[in-house]
């Protein structure tokens, strides 16, 4: 039987209440018919909030994922589920806004999204979108005439909500400088053993969601550790609850106020993803991880080739950590 999942009214858009937990479809090398069918799992186990961009390269599989599933019954229509999209450096260019959400509203097969979000404060010169980026083609963010295409976006009903990823306090305050329609939702690395709590109380000051990335530690693309996984507070308490780690992770997350995103294509770990509303972690472990030492794992330099040089802008000014 699906799990329900509980709901958070966003304040500023007019986006549908956002569910709890979303699914993040981000995969590299992405293989759209594996994405298609752990979205029709992800959909049977209750999860009705969704998260691609299109560097991904999944919304196209994302999509029919929810046209079959509408078609099948497991959803009653599209509005059903809440989806999210990004707009990618490259089009982070007035000019390019718009016209880069109209192709993903096409890989989508869908009228509209719930949430479009700018993927990092980050401009690159106009172009194919390649991962990782030069840093020679980095140009100034223009966060006034970005922001206001974004907000056209949203006046024309193609995006139900707006907001931004990745953006410290002084990227948000260059944005509200200049905004009218404020950001919906921050979209952020956050888990146990990378908390922003500096972030998360500017945001919740200003009415601004916090979605959080990573929130079991991330993928290891790099082979790198996985601090939340391999974590011995967590796996204290864990053992202690008879939970598992990321059951943990996702219920502190929860308890925190925040969406977390969690990324797993196996129908066991979807399952075990939402089932995380019916406990809750006692004020001994609420102390326990926030004591645990934090260790960031992505940042804007790990965006961008290890050859070349900024030419047009400096590291500190894009930089996403922010403790």
């Amino acid at each position: 039987m699906a799990v329900v999942v509980p709901e958070a009214v966003l304040r500023h858009g007019d986006a549908r209440p956002m569910p709890a937990v979303g699914m993040g479809v981000a995969e590299y090398p992405s293989t759209p018919e594996r994405t298609r069918v752990a979205v029709l799992a992800a959909l049977e186990a209750g999860f009705r909030h969704f998260d691609t961009a299109s560097l991904y390269r999944t919304e196209a599989p994302l999509g029919e994922a929810i046209a079959e599933a509408t078609r099948r019954g497991l959803l009653a229509s599209r509005e059903e589920a809440f989806v999210t999209t990004k707009l990618w450096c490259t089009q982070c260019h007035p000019d390019l806004v718009l016209p880069s959400l109209r192709e993903s509203l096409r890989n989508l097969q869908m009228e509209y999204v719930d949430l479009y979000l700018i993927h990092w404060p980050i401009s690159v010169k106009p172009g194919p979108m390649v991962f990782p980026v030069k840093k020679e083609d980095v140009v100034p963010f223009d966060f006034g005439g970005v922001w206001r295409a974004m907000e056209e976006c949203h006046r024309l009903g193609l995006a139900k909500a707006i907001g931004v990823s990745n953006f410290t306090t002084k990227h948000l305050d260059k944005l509200l400088a200049v905004a009218t329609i404020l950001p919906a939702v921050n979209q952020v690395e956050m888990n146990p053993t990378w908390q922003q709590r500096t972030v998360r109380e500017y945001c919740d000051a200003k009415g601004i969601r916090v979605t959080a990335y990573s929130p079991l530690g991330g993928q290891n693309w790099g082979g790198s550790a996985n601090y939340v996984m391999e974590s011995s507070v967590l796996t204290e308490i864990a053992r202690a609850r008879g939970k598992s780690i990321a059951q943990v992770s996702l219920r502190w997350i929860y308890e925190q106020g925040v969406t977390p995103i969690a990324k797993s294509y196996r129908k066991e770990r979807l399952k075990e993803n939402l089932e995380i509303f019916d406990w809750e972690l006692t004020d001994e472990d609420r102390l326990k991880i926030s004591q645990i030492p934090q260790r960031k794992r992505v940042t804007a330099a790990s965006l961008f080739s290890p050859d070349g040089e900024f030419t047009s802008v400096d590291l500190p000014d894009i930089e996403i950590v922010e403790e």
